[in-house]
């Protein structure tokens, strides 16, 4: 069975909920009046992705969407912590970007094999009761509820990561180029678009030095505005090092190589500028073929001093070795571009960040925060000790202050994550 090749995926992602934490007392023979001894919960797994460099496909995660992290444990009696919830691992290709599926906001990018990136971090563990005793409260109740493992919508797209991609038209020849000089075995026929994925063949030229190729599929005008395959499979080419340009010089089914040749740079020039200015080189291809000497005569004298020119003919290998070693010889000096850099790795600033936020909808005061939220979730509202503690905490940040000036009068709706109250003032 032939495995399918998919670079699109959008899933959901949820970090594990940390362990609540315990409420317990020391009972001991001797000690008739022992103290709190609730331990922490445990903190919650996270969901991590690998870049595996095996992977060249997303086609695990089209039939599995929904991944979720491993509760942590519940503290207990003794002051013992819950044991943390494992991380979930999820192996991903190299070459993957992701996205927050809601804003597109880049997350990271897979650019290396064993990469690791926390796509949703589990939550941190509640705390036991005896974290909060006090020389006026030697007894308290109240304790954390574990917080809520970060969830979200992700969006995955692949961008093969290659050193030399072939670009053209269907039926230039790409797919017998790839097969010739590596190890590739793409479908090969003689009609448009036998190449319905991308081929990754690797290269090699001698002892210790090898390179990657992607064989692209074929192109048509219009491509860049995601006529034919255009927008699925351009994307592959904004990896790649070097551009070979393949064309069918003999201008088999009535084309002009030359035609061919603008069109094609002119679809990579309007999906991505970037892409116009990658090096090129141009093989003329099926050279063994009638009027493929006359053309590329008229090639040369149009394009010889932009472009180098490599006549071939993938049926018979003639020219190959020629345009592999020139290859070679190009891109040690050709520096990878480093497209996005990972999560991890930005440094973000904030000053004077507000600690949380208060709208007006349908008539209800609506706060969000992450704080405010996390102190929410992680508050039993059926403890009496937990609530007033949440209260104190709202007065300590200014909540109360804020939702008077915002308009708040007695009893109107107050909304605070899964939590409505009414205000009082």
């Amino acid at each position: 069975m032939k495995l399918m090749f998919y670079d699109r995926a959008k899933i959901y992602v949820k970090g594990g909920d940390g362990g609540s934490g315990c409420v317990a007392f020391r009972r001991e023979k001797y000690v008739p009046e022992g103290g709190p001894s609730g331990g922490d919960g445990g903190r919650g797994g996270s969901i991590i992705f690998v870049g595996d460099s095996g992977l060249n496909t997303l086609v695990d995660f089209r039939y599995h969407s929904h991944y979720k992290g491993n509760r942590g444990e519940h503290g207990q009696g003794k002051d013992m912590t819950g044991r943390s919830g494992e991380d979930r691992t999820l192996r991903v290709p190299v070459g993957t970007v992701i996205y927050n599926a809601d804003t597109m906001e880049l997350v990271a990018d897979v650019v290396e094999h064993g990469q690791k990136v926390v796509v949703a971090r589990g939550g941190r563990g509640g705390r036991g009761n005896a974290r909060f005793a006090t020389p006026n409260n030697k007894v308290p109740t109240a304790y954390e509820k574990g917080e809520p493992g970060q969830e979200r919508w992700l969006r995955l797209e692949l961008k093969l990561l290659a050193d030399v991609g072939l670009a053209g038209f269907p039926n230039a020849g790409k797919s017998t180029v790839i097969s010739r000089v590596s190890a590739a075995k793409p479908k090969i026929a003689d009609y448009p678009f036998t190449t319905l994925v991308p081929n990754l063949g690797v290269v090699r030229v001698r002892e210790g030095e090898s390179f990657v190729m992607a064989d692209i599929p074929g192109l048509i005008e219009g491509a860049h505005t995601g006529l034919g395959l255009g927008h699925e499979f351009l994307r592959h080419l904004e990896r790649t090092r070097l551009i070979i340009h393949v064309l069918d010089m003999s201008g088999s089914e009535g084309r002009d190589p030359l035609e061919d040749f603008r069109i094609i740079n002119r679809e990579l020039r309007l999906y991505n500028e970037k892409l116009a200015r990658r090096p090129q080189l141009v093989a003329a291809n099926k050279m063994d073929l009638p009027d493929a000497a006359k053309n590329l005569d008229a090639f040369k004298d149009a394009f010889s001093g932009s472009y180098e020119i490599f006549p071939i003919s993938a049926v018979t290998g003639e020219g190959l070795d020629r345009l592999v070693y020139r290859v070679a010889e190009m891109l040690p000096a050709i520096p990878r571009e480093v497209l996005h850099q990972a999560e991890e790795e930005k440094t973000f600033r904030f000053e004077n960040r507000d600690r949380f936020e208060i709208i007006r909808e349908d008539g209800m005061f609506v706060v969000t925060g992450q704080e405010i939220e996390r102190h929410v979730a992680m508050t039993d509202m059926e403890n009496e000790d937990a609530v007033t503690r949440l209260q104190q905490i709202m007065s300590l940040m200014g909540l109360d202050k804020a939702l008077r000036q915002a308009g708040a009068k007695e009893g109107d709706e107050v909304k605070i994550g899964n939590l409505v109250f009414d205000f009082s003032d």
